[in-house]
């Protein structure tokens, strides 16, 4: 209809053109006539583009907010022992052993906490150079973890190692999918329900926003979820019993504020989880880094890597609190009330 207007208000301006016998001005109306039909499939063409690029409907029924038992704890804790051990990232718990990653190590303890175990050449095998190892899991006699090579707050050549929980040496590995928007990754978690793996990033940023899947069999990448809200500065995740447990170091040690521990269904319905505040980190020794956790099924128990002394600078230990000479590293031992 508008070109139809537009046409036939230019033919009466050509008509009037020429009845004053003016060539030059015969060609400026043809040229106006060109260029106001090429601005109306223009604009129609952006009315067109706007249009398709509306929101998707909403894809999720309910709120979760009026979800109540989603929101609140899923458990009580209560701090009931402290180990100090070697490594400074993750601890998983399996067979009755505990099993802690620094990032540079594996170290293997038994049920009295005694070392048992390590590898310091964790990366031997490695096609893509890699210097950084995070929380870890285990599941059927292997440890799964997230390395990466990381500096100064940047990460590059992520991938999931697969390593013997046994010998400690690493018996495969496949790359991360690029194209999810990952940048760094902190920690690693086996879901041998769904049989699927959950990836986490401690980076700021979209990439800190999403957990991320792959398939525990082929390592082919699922997809990611948004967390809703998401949690600061993820160091840690875990499964248990349907859910998934994630760390974030939200604390500013310099200001004594602890950090947390947060909760969301490992069965999203939808393209988001919404995540539970599940536990605040007050009671431990000193306020300084939270890193990977655990649950001893045998125990009842929660376990949670903790770091204190070291001054954090990019996800990197620089200079020392007064007081200690080096970074101490602690696995604290909750009892899960009411199971």
């Amino acid at each position: 209809m508008k070109e139809k207007i537009i046409a036939g208000l230019l033919l009466l301006s050509l008509v009037s053109v020429l009845g004053c016998g003016t060539a030059g001005k015969v060609d400026e109306a043809v040229s106006e006539a060109v260029t106001s039909k090429e601005t109306a499939s223009a604009a129609t063409n952006t009315e067109k583009k706007v249009e398709e690029s509306f929101p998707a409907p909403v894809s999720y029924s309910g709120r979760s907010e009026d979800q109540t038992e989603n929101l609140l704890p899923k458990h009580s804790y209560k701090l009931s022992a402290s180990h100090e051990v070697d490594g400074r990232q993750g601890i998983a718990w399996a067979d009755g052993k505990y099993y802690v990653s620094g990032s540079t190590e594996l170290i293997c303890y038994d049920s009295e906490w005694k070392k048992t175990a390590s590898t310091d050449d964790p990366f031997k095998g490695f096609e893509n150079e890699v210097n950084h190892i995070g929380d870890i899991d285990v599941y059927n006699g292997e440890i799964y973890a997230g390395v990466e090579y990381f500096m100064d707050g940047e990460a590059k050549n992520i991938q999931i190692a697969v390593y013997d929980a046994d010998t400690l040496e690493m018996k495969r590995s496949f790359p991360f999918e690029e194209a999810s928007g990952q940048t760094e990754v902190s920690g690693i978690a086996v879901d041998p329900d769904s049989r699927t793996i959950w990836m986490c990033s401690w980076a700021d940023g979209e990439s800190g926003r999403y957990l991320y899947r792959y398939d525990l069999d082929n390592g082919s990448y699922l997809g990611k979820w948004h967390l809703q809200a998401p949690p600061q500065w993820i160091q840690g995740v875990t499964y248990y019993d349907g859910f998934l447990y994630i760390t974030a170091d939200d604390g500013t040690a310099d200001l004594g504020e602890p950090d947390h521990i947060y909760r969301c269904s490992a069965n999203p319905d939808g393209s988001f989880m919404t995540t539970a505040l599940e536990r605040t980190l007050d009671d431990v020794t000193l306020q300084g880094e939270i890193e990977g956790l655990s649950f001893d099924r045998e125990q009842g128990q929660m376990l949670v890597s903790y770091n204190r002394g070291a001054r954090i600078v990019l996800g990197m230990p620089r200079g020392f609190y007064e007081g200690y000479d080096k970074e101490l590293h602690e696995i604290f031992v909750y009892d899960i009330q009411g199971l």
